[in-house]
């Protein structure tokens, strides 16, 4: 899977693409990730990329043909997407991570700013995503949050392709609690379910505990699980 980040920062994404699990999937060759500084294709002799809004107001706003110059001097997979990265955008949720891992390409744009001129929006952006109910300075960030999360759907990203299907909102729950070794520290010791070496009562004490959890943390997630549940028996 490529994803190509369209950015006035480059720089900011280095340390993200050569450590931990990005940095292993880029170097495996599982996904691919091209960061284009979009100030380089702005036509104005100073690379100026942004100007004031129409009508006034605080701030600038990153103009069109930068930004239309960056995106179209690659070619697009053709089951590719282009993503600006903004709060006006819907919520990022694991489903929507799911759906994202299927495609070939993603393009994220990150704004910066006041943000970027709606005419481009119109034109060139198939979806915008928020990662959540606040402002950042720039969308890179944003960015970075979404290739992470959608990297991890990527088959052999994951050391093991099962942790992916056992996390948090896999499948509508919080994650259960985890324990390693040792079993004894400071008089906390593990539950003893998880020494018994009985996979079935295991399996059992995780959905309690991931039941129990989100019903305490996230009553939305819970009623919509057991809405589900209803639903299927019918």
């Amino acid at each position: 899977m490529k994803f190509r980040i369209l950015t006035l920062f480059p720089e900011m994404f280095d340390g993200f693409l050569s450590t931990s699990i990005i940095g292993r999937a880029v170097a495996q060759n599982h996904i691919k990730i091209e960061c284009d500084n979009i100030r380089e294709y702005s036509e104005n002799r100073h690379k100026k990329v942004d100007d004031a809004p129409f009508g006034g107001g605080a701030g600038m706003v990153m103009m069109v043909q930068p930004l239309k110059d960056a995106l179209q001097a690659k070619p697009i997979a053709p089951k590719g997407k282009v993503i600006y990265m903004s709060p006006l955008g819907s919520r990022l949720t694991h489903d929507k991570v799911v759906d994202l891992s299927q495609y070939d390409e993603l393009v994220i744009v990150c704004g910066h700013y006041e943000g970027i001129d709606q005419r481009f929006i119109d034109r060139y952006v198939d979806e915008e995503i928020s990662i959540g109910d606040f402002v950042l300075t720039g969308g890179e960030l944003a960015a970075m949050v979404l290739v992470d999360s959608v990297s991890r759907m990527v088959t052999h990203v994951l050391s093991n392709d099962d942790s992916a299907s056992d996390e948090s909102f896999a499948n509508g729950l919080l994650e259960y609690p985890q324990y390693t070794r040792p079993a004894s520290y400071d008089g906390d010791v593990v539950p003893d379910v998880l020494i018994s070496g009985n996979h079935a009562k295991i399996e059992k004490w995780r959905l309690d505990q991931s039941l129990a959890l989100t019903k305490l943390r996230r009553p939305d997630l819970y009623e919509a699980y057991m809405q589900k549940k209803v639903d299927k028996k019918l």
